[in-house]
């Protein structure tokens, strides 16, 4: 009897990993404190993951102010200028799915390691290129890391991390990525400024190399998702990992003491497939997750790779019509001073994003912001109707509240959703699918948009925006999950349990 009894209260005290991670202090009064501050492991995590997207940002929308200086090297035409702008992002599609989809197989923490060790070999060698081939191979290296980060950064915070924290958290390492998109830009223009040649992309790139090192070298210190440890059945493992993470002076919980896993439960979860993200139990997931993803991506991808080439058409300083080196240096450092000022309000759209995503929820953000970036590219596409001042105007404050919109709702908010509206399980496979669909958006804007550009003219190219975002926010309606504040352990029932 007295066993009995002592096992019953072990069982009552037993809790998910996200309940300890969740609980919060106390004073002796028995009154709780609002919320529970992150331990130095927590911080440690959320820092590496923004690393990663800070990276993104950088390298992609540095190849904005590159991509003249290679096309004048290598001698490249419209064809292989959308190939080099497309060869990254085409890498983060096939590392998304590819890589991102074995952290559910081989843990959170390896694929966050090798990523980075992915990440600094192939911008090493990108600096040594030669030729137009070894370049796009070296870019679409890059971006096979970059894939692999967006689901494994993403569930390596929000795992790891409190309930009612989770949106800005999350959010706040993604607002890095604006961080990098506008660093990058302004690393091009400062190369560009001091050594003003054709080769000074090289430079560009290679400013990333250390920075990329000591974060590979950081990320071998953190602790194992003891979520995904506990979807496996290794429940020993999941609590020295919650101890690890949980860390604090004074220390509390004060005992770790996890539920149990059935192993036939777990072996099933553990044997899903990418076809589990199509039954019943994940296709609304699945849908909400990807195909606003896609559509966002046609948009911000487009605008965010080539503002550059943008302005220098829209303010009649094309390259094309460059007649030296000289020229082609001076309009591309022109261009990148007005891409850096449309790239900062990317940072202010993330920074309402964090504010607002855990009251306003990512449902009617997501929806906003779709919205608001139809009518930047709405008022930008007015431009093409006047000339000088008026000309300029427009399509600076078309794209700067378009980038705003973006990066407040559908690029923070799709990002966000996809890695939490699967369960832990197949939670890997379906952010990676979410973001690898998203991508095919991203390498068709990238490769198609400078030759449309160049066939059908900006305006044209704008009003296709224009009905995409629309679109964008017609399917997130339909299909919404809404995970604001949603305990990581109930998203392991069927998502559509979960539809507002």
């Amino acid at each position: 009897m007295a066993d009995a009894a002592i096992q019953e209260l072990s069982t009552a005290r037993a809790r998910s990993v996200q309940d300890h991670i969740d609980e919060l202090p106390m004073w002796a009064d028995g009154t709780h404190l609002p919320s529970a501050p992150m331990t130095g492991m927590q911080w440690l995590i959320w820092s590496l993951a923004a690393a990663g997207k800070f990276f993104e940002g950088f390298v992609v929308f540095m190849t904005g102010v590159a991509l003249p200086l290679l096309s004048n090297e290598f001698n490249i035409g419209a064809a292989e200028h959308g190939i080099i702008g497309a060869a990254s992002l085409f890498g983060i599609l096939i590392g998304a799915v590819a890589l991102g989809g074995l952290s559910d197989r081989f843990g959170r923490k390896p694929m966050f390691v090798a990523e980075m060790v992915i990440f600094c070999g192939f911008l090493i060698a990108l600096i040594f290129c030669t030729n137009f081939t070894f370049l796009v191979i070296c870019l679409f290296g890059i971006g096979l890391s970059l894939g692999c980060d967006y689901p494994t950064a993403h569930m390596i915070i929000s795992e790891s991390i409190p309930s009612t924290s989770r949106g800005k958290l999350v959010l706040g390492a993604f607002a890095f990525q604006a961080v990098g998109a506008l660093a990058g830009t302004a690393i091009g223009y400062l190369v560009l400024s001091t050594l003003p040649e054709i080769g000074a992309w090289r430079w560009m790139y290679a400013s990333a190399i250390i920075p990329a090192v000591l974060v590979t070298i950081g990320r071998f210190y953190i602790v194992e998702s003891a979520n995904w440890l506990s979807s496996r059945g290794q429940m020993d493992k999941a609590e020295a990992a919650v101890k690890k993470l949980l860390i604090r002076k004074p220390q509390y919980p004060a005992e770790i003491n996890l539920m149990g896993r059935d192993e036939a439960a777990a072996a099933n979860e553990s044997k899903q497939t990418y076809l589990s993200l199509f039954n019943t139990t994940n296709r609304r997931a699945t849908i909400l997750a990807s195909v606003p993803w896609f559509l966002q991506d046609l948009g911000t991808y487009g605008i965010g790779i080539f503002t550059p080439t943008i302005l220098a058409a829209a303010v009649g300083a094309n390259s094309d019509h460059a007649r030296s080196v000289a020229d082609l240096i001076a309009n591309d450092i022109t261009a990148a001073k007005g891409a850096a000022l449309i790239t900062s309000l990317l940072i202010f759209g993330i920074i309402f994003a964090v504010m607002l995503a855990d009251t306003v929820g990512r449902i009617a953000l997501q929806i906003l912001g779709f919205f608001g970036c139809a009518a930047g590219l709405f008022l930008a596409s007015l431009s093409s109707n006047f000339t000088g001042g008026t000309q300029t105007l427009l399509i600076f404050a078309g794209f700067m509240l378009f980038n705003f919109m973006t990066n407040l709702g559908p690029n923070a908010q799709t990002y966000l959703l996809a890695g939490e509206v699967f369960p832990t399980a197949i939670r890997g496979k379906g952010a990676g699918f979410a973001a690898a669909f998203a991508k095919i958006g991203a390498v068709a804007t990238a490769f198609l948009f400078p030759i449309l550009l160049d066939k059908i003219g900006t305006q044209a190219l704008l009003y296709g925006l224009i009905v995409v975002s629309i679109l964008g926010a017609a399917v997130t309606w339909m299909y919404r999950i809404e995970t604001t504040g949603v305990n990581l352990d109930k998203l392991q029932q069927p998502a559509d349990k979960q539809a507002a």
